[in-house]
């Protein structure tokens, strides 16, 4: 399943969150808000407020979570 990570410049949890996924080879696709402020419309729609967004499926998680980010590598 693959896994988008909503992120914006200069944000050090989107930044952890990043490190995080990379370092323990969980393969993702990035998506910059600040690069494609399009995709903050999708986000407000949805609900979400800040970022980082890492979305699974149906499954979200806001904010930089290693306890839930953890499960995405299982």
């Amino acid at each position: 399943m693959n896994i988008t990570l909503y992120s914006k410049n200069n944000c050090m949890q989107c930044k952890m969150a990043k490190r995080f996924l990379t370092e323990n080879s969980i393969a993702f696709t990035e998506i910059n808000i600040d690069q494609q402020p399009e995709a903050i419309t999708t986000l407000k729609a949805a609900g979400f407020q800040s970022v980082p967004i890492i979305m699974k499926g149906e499954k979200a998680i806001v904010g930089f979570r290693p306890d839930q980010l953890r499960q995405l590598a299982s």
